[in-house]
Parts: structure tokens; C-alpha cells; sequence
């Protein structure tokens, strides 16, 4: 082995490199720690000097299958570099237990002609049966580490294929002496986790749940996991991450499951390998064992949670209506399907301050598959179409609804006020056990009973702080439990519909008492006649139609009817537009607005409805003038002829000239009438 070794390699430095893969071995396997330091006084055998050996020692504690390893980097860098004679190792495949980064040191070292020396020889990469030798090293270490892994990951399944694998428990839960997995045996902890599930139920929303948990002042508890407060009971505030952790734990449902969380590989943007921790569907779970333990909720109502989970998630898929209840004037918001593609409507608030709410559809829009939306549809014509179906299904149910949100209030009410004693209680024994501590300690050892009386001090002012807020939160519940209060419930009921009308019920409140009665509301919407169908499917499994009248667009709700546009066209033959609009305001016929007619109006609907003006006179028609020196007589005798219906002739406005239209009959008659001797007996010899 000596004769592998060089004086040229000797004038390079040595670097021993050492490595265990996790904390605990470097914690609890010291041996192995010690014989990887001893490789320093190897290298001083094998001829290196004291000041030439160089200890790479970073790496103590991480996984050669991970990234971050600086000390690796640095022999690498410096192997390529050509600045390393040997590198010592107690076993030369644990350099790298990747084969990419195995053979690419083991490549680099050939090129330098830099030395591989561990506890089985000295090897030269350089060598063809020393880098074949070094190759299979790798290869069998890599592979020993898939048997292994393989071996133990089948062990822990199998186990867990038996629901008997031990794994970390959520807080409420517990294993027993026989390792079973039961409920905790502390009262106050079973009841903050079953007001959660409670709470849920009431509210449908995680963040309502934490809000109220939050404005009762109730604590919820954490156990902690590994080190010295292993088991630990801790109390702080409920968050929203919280909330959603026990929702979504089948643990919580009785359930034994293996695999929610799987370790995934992925490449940073650095280009290095990262390992992480990713929950999976429940497809890829390994394990799901149903009934496994005592829950605080049955497998049914846990899937109906996660349900109403997932409808509550604003990028929740457009094909699942729901989602739960929140402000806003839209009192069908997440129950609207829309009728053409069967997405889900969304709420969009436009004018100022968003007073006006409409339902639109622009999925198609948005996923680019349409130029325009399926649908826009106000929101006041239908919410009070559906609060009327509402409202008469719920008229023969008056006093079993009653009696239901009764049993309710008591029940949330009882169950808030139970959590507090039980916090009270708490307190009062960690009083009780301080005082006897206090008491058992020996008097004249003032540094230990100085403590102790501080910590009892401490323990009596927490119990009257809890008093204090138990008394709060007990004056500001609602409780129901007088006749008196039942009486005001049951008379309430019956005026449900004064209630849903009335300004102090929020938009909230009705939407969650729809969410109860409704499941959901599928909209068509027709052109002609202007109106939507709401096809709606009621909890129950029964469905309902409902025809709603939508308002017309402004454009058609200012233009006028068809009888007023007939009645401008049949004046509108003989007279002007200023007598048109008299005669209309006379009719007392108004403008859609309810407005009086003018002449700009008129003319606007003959413009609009091509409605010709009124002829001027015409080629035939004659003028009173004309007619009187027709006739040899005085212009007041033709206006007598006209006033007596003698003379047929128009006027387009009063106080006009008249057009007159004459004809062989009427001529003769006015003729025979006439004098022989008169002025126009005259004027016919002339004509």
C-alpha cells in the first residue's frame, strides 16, 4: 500500500473527511465519531505532516443523500483543483452515497492523481482495478442502502397494515397501558376539541369557528412531542391552522391512517436536491383503517366536513356549489348553477359602495374558452323570489324550528359555560397543589418557601382572574332557560317573516338559514320573455320551479309602448308634433317616466319608429282665398262654408290656414246656391 503512496502526493495535503448521517448518530454512536478523528494520526504514518492534514468535520450529522453538505463541496472543489493528495475515510463509499456524486469525485481524483485510503488499503482512481474496485464499493453501498430502507419501510407498513404501528398521536388522544389509542381522560380537553366539531356544525366556517373560540375567551390545548417535555399539556390561543388541523384529522373520526404525509424529492432553483414533507390525497394514503379507535365524530360526519371544507375555499373547482355564508347584500351567493355550462355563478358588486349586487358567470369567459359571459342576472329579483319559496316551506315548521334553535341555544349555551368550570377547576388545583407544596416545604428554608409562597400568590390571583371571566362570559351568553325567554322564542317563530325582513337580521344569518333548506339553484335564463327559471333542489331531495320576471334593460323601460306609438302615427297624419303632444296631454296619455308630452318627444318617437310628418298642402287642395274668388264671394262666406261642414278642409295647427279639398258635387251645390244676380253670377260670365 506504501508504494502507492509518492512524495509528490506527500507535498500535498491530506484531508480527512468525516461524517455521520443524523444528529443522534453523532449524539449516541461516539465510537464511530472517535475512529474518524483517529484517520488523522493514520495520515501521520503514512508520512504527511502535522500541518499538511486538514480535518473536514462540517458534515457531522447530515445525511450523505442530502444537500448542504459544505465540507464535500470544499473537497471536491479542491480535489479538482489538483491541491489534495489523499483523502481519508473510514470507508471510502461513504464519501457519497449517490453514485452521480461517487463516480464524479472518483473521475476528479483520476484526473489529479489524488489517493483514496480508508480502513481496507490505499486505492489510486487512476488505476483501472483500483477505480474498478472504488466503482463497486459505491455500487454495493448504494444498494445495501435501498435493502435496508426497503426492509424497514415493508416492517413499518406491514405494521401499520395491522393498525398496531405507533405513531404521534393528535391532542385529545391518547395511547393506554396495552397501547390502544383512547380518548384523553382530561374533561376540559375533550370538550374544547367537541366544541370545535359543534362550533363547525353552527357555523360551517373554520374562521368562524377560531373567531368564536376567540370572543368566548376559550384556550385549547397542545401536547407536546419528543424531549424533556414529552407529553406536556399546554394551553394558548385557538388559530385558524389549528382549526383546520383537527377538521381535517380522521384520527378525530376514529379512523387509523399511514401515509397522509409522504417525504417528496424536488430540485431547488440552485439545481440541488430538497427533500420536503407533502400531504397527499387520500387516494395515495397506505393505509386507512375505519372504526379503528373511539372518535369524537362519526366517518359521516367527517366526510361532510371536509365537503363543506372544500366548498368553502375560494379556488374551490367551479362544478361544486356551497361555500360558506359571508357579508355582502347577495342572499344566493355559492348556491346559483349556472344553466348552459353548469359552473357555479360568483357575486360581483359594481356602483359605488357595491349597491348593486348581480350573479354572473364568466368561467368560459375566464378559462378562455367563450368571448363572453354565460350569464349576468340582478340579484333583488331573485333573492326575493327564493326568500318567498323560503318562507311559505317554512310556515307549516314554524314551532318544530323553534323548538330546534331552543335545544340549540341551550345546548351551545350549557356546553360554553361547561368548558369554563372545568377551566375553573383546573386553576383551583393548581392553587390547592401549590399550597401544599408550600406547606410541606421546611419553614426556616426562606430560599425555597420565598418561591413556593410566590408561585401560590400567583396560582389564587389566576383563579380569581378565571373567576372574573367565567362571570363575563356568563353574562354576555344568552342563555335560554326561563319560561318567560321560551314564550319570547316560540312568539318569535311565529312572526318569522317580520323577522327576515327586519333590518337588524344580517345577510349572514339569512344565508346560513338557507344553506339548511336549500342545496342548490340551478338558473336558465330566457331572452323572450325577459325572465329566469330557478330550478331548485331543496335539502330534502325535492325540487321546486320558479318563474322570475326580470326588469327590462333602462333602453326599454324608457321607450313607449305600442299603443302610444299608434296613437302619434294615426295624428301624425294631419297634424304638426306640438298639436300631436297636445292632443296626447289632453288624452292624459304620460311618457314611460311619467312625464307630459312636448314636441321634441313626438318628433323623438317619429325619428325612432320612421313615422312620415305631416303633409303640407296639397296639389288638388285650394286656400280660403282661392275658394272665395272661385265662388265671387267674401273670404268670412268660405270660412261659414267650413265652419257648417259645407267645405271639407284640414288645419295642421289653430289659428292655420285652411287647405281645402273641392270637388264636382260639392262645386255644383255651392253654385245652384248662389244668386243669379249676385257678385258671382258676375265672376262666372268672367270665368
Amino acid at each position: 500500500m506504501n508504494g502507492k503512496i509518492t512524495e509528490e502526493h506527500r507535498r500535498k495535503p491530506a484531508y480527512v473527511y468525516i461524517r455521520q448521517s443524523t444528529p443522534s448518530q453523532v449524539r449516541h454512536h461516539q465510537e464511530s465519531t472517535q475512529r474518524q478523528y483517529a484517520l488523522r494520526e493514520r495520515a501521520l504514518e503514512l508520512g504527511w505532516e502535522e500541518s499538511a492534514i486538514r480535518v473536514l468535520d462540517r458534515d457531522l450529522g447530515r445525511s450523505a443523500q442530502t444537500a448542504g453538505r459544505e465540507d464535500f463541496k470544499t473537497l471536491v472543489a479542491d480535489v479538482s483543483m489538483g491541491q489534495v493528495g489523499a483523502v481519508f475515510a473510514l470507508e471510502a463509499s461513504r464519501l457519497a452515497r449517490s453514485n452521480v456524486d461517487w463516480h464524479r469525485l472518483l473521475q476528479l481524483c483520476a484526473f489529479t492523481d489524488t489517493l483514496v485510503i480508508d480502513a481496507d488499503g490505499c486505492y489510486n482512481p487512476a488505476d483501472f482495478n483500483d477505480g474498478l474496485l472504488l466503482g463497486l464499493k459505491g455500487t454495493m453501498a448504494q444498494a445495501e442502502l435501498h435493502f435496508l430502507r426497503a426492509r424497514l419501510q415493508g416492517g413499518k407498513l406491514n405494521k401499520a397494515k395491522r393498525g398496531e404501528l405507533r405513531v404521534p398521536l393528535p391532542v385529545g388522544l391518547c395511547y393506554d397501558a396495552r397501547g390502544q389509542v383512547v380518548v384523553d381522560s382530561d374533561q376540559e380537553v375533550r370538550g374544547a376539541i367537541a366544541l370545535i366539531f359543534r362550533q363547525f356544525q353552527a357555523s360551517g366556517s373554520a374562521h368562524a369557528v377560531m373567531q368564536w373560540f376567540v370572543t368566548h375567551q376559550l384556550r385549547f390545548p397542545k401536547r407536546r412531542h419528543g424531549g424533556v417535555w414529552n407529553g406536556k399539556l399546554e394551553w394558548g390561543d385557538l388559530t385558524y391552522e389549528r382549526t383546520l388541523q383537527v377538521l381535517k384529522n380522521p384520527s378525530y373520526a376514529g379512523a387509523y391512517t399511514f401515509g397522509r404525509h409522504q417525504c417528496q424529492r424536488g430540485l431547488t432553483p440552485d439545481g440541488e436536491v430538497r427533500s420536503h414533507i407533502k400531504t397527499v390525497e387520500r387516494s395515495q394514503w397506505r393505509v386507512l383503517l375505519l372504526n379503528h379507535h373511539e372518535g369524537f365524530v362519526d366517518w359521516e360526519q367527517f366526510e361532510r366536513n371536509q365537503l363543506r371544507l372544500e366548498k368553502n375555499r375560494t379556488s374551490v373547482p367551479p362544478m361544486i356549489p356551497g361555500g360558506a355564508p359571508r357579508e355582502g347584500a347577495a342572499l344566493l351567493q355559492g348556491l346559483l348553477m349556472c344553466g348552459k355550462c353548469g359552473r357555479r355563478l360568483c357575486v360581483r358588486y359594481s356602483g359605488n359602495g357595491g349597491l348593486y349586487p348581480t350573479y354572473l358567470c364568466g368561467a368560459k369567459h375566464r378559462e378562455g374558452l367563450s368571448t363572453k359571459d354565460c350569464m349576468s342576472v340582478r340579484c333583488d329579483p331573485l333573492d326575493v323570489a327564493v326568500a318567498e319559496q323560503v318562507l311559505d316551506a317554512l310556515q307549516p315548521a314554524e314551532l318544530e324550528l323553534a323548538m330546534s334553535v331552543l335545544t340549540n341555544l341551550e345546548g351551545r349555551d350549557q356546553a360554553l359555560m361547561h368548558q369554563w368550570r372545568m377551566r375553573l377547576e383546573r386553576a383551583e388545583y393548581e392553587a390547592a397543589l401549590a399550597e401544599r407544596r408550600y406547606q410541606e416545604a421546611d419553614p426556616s428554608n426562606r430560599l425555597v418557601t420565598s418561591t413556593l409562597e410566590r408561585w401560590w400568590n400567583e396560582a389564587l390571583l389566576r383563579v380569581e382572574e378565571i373567576k372574573h371571566q367565567k362571570a363575563e362570559a356568563q353574562h354576555r351568553t344568552a342563555q335560554v332557560i326561563t319560561e318567560e325567554q321560551r314564550a319570547e322564542v316560540m312568539t318569535l317563530a311565529r312572526e318569522l317573516p317580520r323577522l327576515w325582513n327586519a333590518p337588524s337580521t344580517s345577510a349572514k344569518d339569512r344565508k346560513r338559514m338557507l344553506r339548511l333548506l336549500i342545496k342548490d339553484i340551478t338558473v336558465e335564463k330566457r331572452l323572450a320573455p325577459k325572465q329566469a327559471v330557478l330550478h331548485i333542489r331543496w335539502q330534502g331531495g325535492a325540487c321546486s320551479d320558479v318563474t322570475v320576471e326580470l326588469p327590462l334593460p333602462l333602453a326599454d323601460r324608457v321607450r313607449c309602448c305600442e299603443v302610444t306609438v299608434a296613437r302619434v302615427r294615426a295624428l301624425a297624419r294631419n297634424l304638426s308634433d306640438a298639436l300631436i303632444a297636445q292632443q296626447l296631454n289632453r288624452e292624459r296619455v304620460r311618457s314611460p317616466l311619467g312625464k307630459v308630452f312636448n314636441d321634441s318627444m313626438v318628433r323623438w318617437i317619429r325619428w325612432r319608429h320612421a313615422i312620415p310628418a305631416p303633409m303640407l298642402k296639397k296639389a288638388e287642395e285650394l286656400t280660403v282665398p282661392q275658394i272665395a274668388k272661385r265662388f265671387g264671394v267674401s273670404v268670412s262666406k268660405v270660412h261659414y262654408w267650413i265652419a257648417r261642414k259645407i267645405l271639407a278642409a284640414r288645419q295642421l295647427k289653430s289659428r292655420g290656414p285652411y287647405w281645402i279639398t273641392l270637388d264636382e258635387l260639392t262645386e255644383r251645390k255651392l253654385r245652384a246656391s248662389q244668386p243669379q244676380g249676385s257678385k258671382s253670377a258676375a265672376v262666372r260670365g268672367a270665368i
